[in-house]
């Protein structure tokens, strides 16, 4: 019996691109000895992506799932997930940057026994400066300040074995950040490097903006160590106040002015700019608890194909 394939793919107003993809995966999946199914999660999409995914899934191997709103990538990966039916599952973007062709690769690696086969984008030269640097301090930041480890450029293209897959959809987490639960949960992994193809229609949706709260929820997800570090600047700042108190009571004993205003007024913006960044950090932690607490879904389907 040959073995079924499943391939989740998150679409946010990629109605341009979801055709070519479906037919590109046809394409491939053609010179290869496995059954196949596509899952589209539309996330909220504000352009026509539900309508051309409801005209795609009335091929006999296309399905979708069309969120209610914009509930993010992370979500949207999670629901396919939840409803993927294949041996393995293979999550990859709908743009086309997550080359196709490396699918019968993944899959030979699947057959050698690797339960996870996940991708390293390697740095694409045509993106601007700013963009390939913040993407290194990604992984640099994310790495240093989290319990997880994840090699420069690790994508969301990967593929998952039945009892993984079957195991990310069960973890309960509100805010997932999948691909530090990937190197989480373990299981035997390796690695693809590939060079990203050409965006075929649309713009990246990952802004910075949406780079540094993935990072964010990355560290906060996996670790506590910016609790630990907001501690040490604490102890580091009163250690620094009480080192100053021997100069204060110096200056009134011998009569000497202190700095003047200016120099007082930078020091207590300072000291309250620290003391913020740290009532900020513990407030994510607790924000986490708190949204936890409510117990909401992760995502709510509107519309689906998949019976």
């Amino acid at each position: 019996m040959r073995q079924k394939v499943t391939i989740v793919i998150p679409a946010y107003n990629e109605g341009d691109n979801c055709v070519v993809m479906a037919d590109s995966l046809d394409g491939v999946f053609a010179r290869l000895p496995y059954d196949h199914n596509v899952i589209f999660v539309d996330d909220g999409s504000a352009d026509n992506t539900l309508e051309v995914l409801e005209k795609l899934s009335e091929r006999p191997n296309v399905g979708y799932l069309s969120f209610s709103r914009n509930f993010g990538h992370q979500a949207a990966l999670m629901a396919g997930l939840a409803a993927s039916d294949g041996d393995c599952t293979i999550s990859m973007d709908c743009d086309m940057q997550h080359p196709p062709c490396l699918i019968e690769r993944m899959l030979e690696l699947w057959q050698e026994g690797y339960e996870v086969v996940y991708t390293r984008r390697m740095e694409d030269r045509r993106l601007s400066l700013f963009k390939r640097l913040s993407s290194r301090m990604f992984y640099r930041v994310l790495n240093s300040l989290s319990s997880v480890k994840l090699e420069d450029g690790a994508a969301d293209f990967r593929l998952t074995d039945r009892a993984v897959t079957d195991t990310l959809a069960s973890l309960d987490e509100n805010e997932p950040f999948i691909r530090g639960l990937v190197s989480w949960i373990g299981f035997r992994q390796c690695s693809i490097a590939y060079n990203p193809g050409e965006r075929v229609a649309g713009q990246s949706k990952y802004t910075l903006g949406k780079m540094v709260k993935l990072a964010v929820e990355g560290v906060t997800s996996f670790s506590v160590r910016p609790l630990h570090i907001a501690t040490w600047v604490g102890f580091a700042m009163a250690l620094i106040g009480v080192a100053g108190i021997p100069y204060v009571i110096w200056s009134f004993v011998t009569g000497h002015a202190m700095a003047g205003w200016s120099s007082l007024m930078v020091t207590v913006i300072f000291f309250c700019g620290v003391q913020l960044i740290m009532t900020g950090i513990m407030g994510i932690y607790l924000g986490k608890l708190f949204v936890g607490s409510k117990h909401r879904p992760r995502y709510i389907i509107r519309k689906s194909s998949i019976k």
